[in-house]
């Protein structure tokens, strides 16, 4: 069994995947194959990864390589966290082109103008991925942790002949986060749940004790009552929740430039009220960057690297696969009838069983009608965006911006058209070329 990482130099992630796989001792010995286009990086994932294998008396067989051929031949998973432009420069392009238009952000990798440009900068890189894989190892499963999530797997799904499922952790994160916001933290260990939308705007549909008793009306009790919400920090999702009746997944910096009503220019002290922070991501990049600097020395001298198995799904699913052993996760998959409220050619977040026949999207149903209208504005955004890597056309681009929640209430026509003909500019070779 082969296991290929994309994106290795991405050297936490690396670790938290790679790490919970030398550390499922099912799998047996398999390959690992480490890739990426920069060999410094890559290196230091190799040393760290082949120490965290002795460490754990692992039985990985570790490599690396720069080269697309070697990685992709005859994997059976492929896993993808590649980021194209990286912080410097196309991030900082992200955010800082749309603030002369006094439109902006907060995390900018799912949707918003700055989502739209990274996805159209990384499927060019995913469907020459996807190529490797039709050739090299056409019956492997890839899995995406790459955002922007619905679109680059909704991409994949739809314009290649790759077996996709979007990975990401909000759904694990997000029942045992609601229940310490409201200090239920004494559930956690005991409650059920449902769980379905897209990517970063799925909905608690249902949140019960295991004797079946429903926790929603105390969660909104608590939540909306002032003397358990002052020290609250997660306002933006529990407006939501106030509003529409469900809580959604993703995190209030994520959701606040997901709708129209939180980041407004004329009106300033919403960002104070909800405790929105602006340009978080680029915090974060810099902060991620300068503590990786100082703690990369100390861990590439260490040889007896421990690592602790994380939530994330894709020792999991590789585990299903191999030993027929079924395991549920939440996907990012086609909709084909999951989600009967939501189009057809959307990506969808839904339970999947997997086992050796792969993955197994489950059926929903309709969601509540206002939870699939608010899904729709965002679904809107990613097929536009979709459409305009698919046909290279600038007109489904503006499309995408105009129809973008948070872009289109605070920007006019003429502005939308003139910041993406700005950041197609300020892309340069990062973009393919547009017509």
């Amino acid at each position: 069994m082969k296991i290929t990482f994309v994106g290795a130099g991405s050297t936490v992630f690396a670790r938290n995947v790679i790490g919970d796989c030398i550390l499922t001792p099912e799998l047996g010995s398999f390959d690992v194959c480490l890739f990426d286009i920069d060999p410094k990086r890559l290196d230091e994932s190799y040393q760290i990864l082949t120490n965290i294998n002795k460490t754990a008396n692992g039985k990985a067989n570790i490599t690396q390589t720069l080269d697309r051929e070697t990685a992709f031949r005859g994997a059976d998973f492929v896993v993808n966290a590649i980021q194209v432009g990286l912080y410097e420069p196309c991030t900082v392009t992200d955010f800082e082109v749309p603030k002369k238009y006094g439109l902006r952000q907060t995390i900018a990798d799912t949707l918003g103008i700055g989502g739209i440009f990274r996805a159209l900068r990384t499927i060019p890189v995913m469907k020459a991925y996807a190529d490797d894989m039709e050739r090299w190892c056409p019956n492997a499963i890839f899995l995406n942790y790459t955002n922007p999530m619905a679109m680059l797997t909704g991409y994949m799904q739809r314009y290649t002949n790759v077996k996709t499922v979007g990975l990401c952790h909000s759904v694990q994160a997000c029942v045992p986060h609601l229940l310490d916001e409201v200090s239920m933290s004494e559930y956690k260990e005991n409650v059920r749940w449902e769980i379905a939308g897209i990517n970063h705007q799925a909905w608690l549909l249902k949140v019960e004790d295991l004797a079946g008793n429903d926790l929603y009306p105390e969660i909104k009790r608590r939540a909306f009552d002032p003397q358990y919400n002052t020290e609250m920090q997660d306002l933006v999702r529990l407006e939501l929740m106030r509003q529409f009746g469900y809580y959604v997944t993703e995190s209030s910096e994520h959701n606040a430039e997901y709708t129209p009503w939180f980041i407004k220019d004329k009106y300033p002290e919403l960002i104070e009220r909800y405790k929105i922070p602006l340009d978080e991501y680029p915090r974060r990049c810099v902060k991620q960057i300068n503590g990786w600097n100082e703690m990369r020395d100390s861990l590439l001298r260490d040889s007896h690297i421990e690592h602790k198995k994380t939530h994330e799904f894709a020792s999991y699913i590789i585990k299903a696969v191999l030993l027929d052993q079924p395991y549920r996760i939440h996907g990012n998959v086609l909709n084909t009838g999951l989600i009967t409220n939501l189009p057809a050619n959307a990506c969808v977040e839904v339970p999947v069983m997997v086992d050796r026949n792969g993955l197994n999207p489950c059926y929903v149903g309709d969601l509540p009608e206002q939870c699939a209208a608010l899904n729709r504005t965002n679904i809107n955004v990613q097929l536009l965006t979709i459409k305009a890597a698919e046909t290279l056309k600038k007109e489904y681009i503006y499309m995408a911006a105009m129809l973008d929640p948070h872009t289109s209430s605070e920007l006019s026509i003429d502005d939308i058209r003139a910041l993406c003909d700005d950041l197609i500019e300020a892309h340069g070779d990062w973009l393919p070329k547009f017509h």
